[in-house]
């Protein structure tokens, strides 16, 4: 298929999602190819352009839903703070469901982000971050269970980790993050209601101490369109 036509075949997209009440459901697939004359396979690739914009959402079994206008965070990324805090900021109202906090044991992945042995017993934390009612982020942290264990938790957990840390009193030093774009697992795709393979922005990080520590090795999933970071950096040596 050459570029003309599909640019064409967006721009029909495009006015077709604009034309469609927020929380209706599109045509399936198959018809919808057919009605627009190509293939699904092309129909899946145009798309994945307003998946990423977050005007509309495929729902495993269910179908593709046009979800209207979103809130966004704007935030930078040059200090660290909780997707809590930005979102208070910005007045706007987020929630978290699917908290699940459990104790296991350090395989090599966390193991390597940690700095601690094979086996080590931590504590998990995951949760959906909802904006609007509508499933946002997937968020994991993962512990050492010497610094944290399921009961160290209030009952009104509000669902961030950094917050909590903060609040007790945890000598913080600074945090490092590698960004990447990444397909939706099976595990991270069921809670978010999106389609595995669906791609999404992921920050895996490390939260270190003021002795060089790393208490909380996390991976927080983003569904673009939901989010804008943005860094501020100095021009040269001014």
């Amino acid at each position: 298929m050459t570029n003309f036509p599909f640019q064409r075949l967006q721009t029909d997209l495009a006015k077709l999602i604009s034309n469609t009440p927020p929380g209706q459901r599109l045509l399936n697939e198959p018809e919808l190819a057919r009605q627009m004359g190509v293939s699904r396979a092309t129909l899946r690739e145009a798309m994945r352009t307003f998946e990423t914009q977050g005007m509309i959402r495929r729902r495993q079994g269910s179908g593709t839903y046009v979800v209207g206008k979103v809130p966004v965070i704007d935030a930078g990324l040059e200090v660290l703070e909780s997707l809590d805090t930005m979102a208070r900021r910005m007045n706007l109202e987020i929630a978290i469901s699917d908290l699940q906090v459990e104790e296991t044991e350090a395989d090599a992945d966390t193991a390597g982000g940690l700095g601690v042995a094979e086996g080590t017993r931590l504590t998990r934390i995951r949760r959906v971050l909802r904006a609007d009612g509508r499933p946002a982020a997937y968020l994991i942290d993962t512990l050492p269970a010497s610094i944290l264990t399921p009961d160290h938790l209030p009952s009104d957990f509000g669902g961030s980790v950094l917050d909590f840390l903060l609040a007790r009193g945890d000598a913080l030093r600074v945090s490092r993050a590698v960004i990447s774009a990444t397909n939706a697992p099976a595990d991270v795709a069921k809670p978010l209601e999106i389609q595995r393979d669906d791609v999404l922005l992921v920050f895996t990080s490390q939260l270190f101490d003021l002795k060089g520590s790393t208490v909380d090795y996390s991976k927080s999933y983003f569904i673009p369109g939901y989010f804008h970071f943005h860094v501020n950096r100095r021009v040269g040596n001014s």
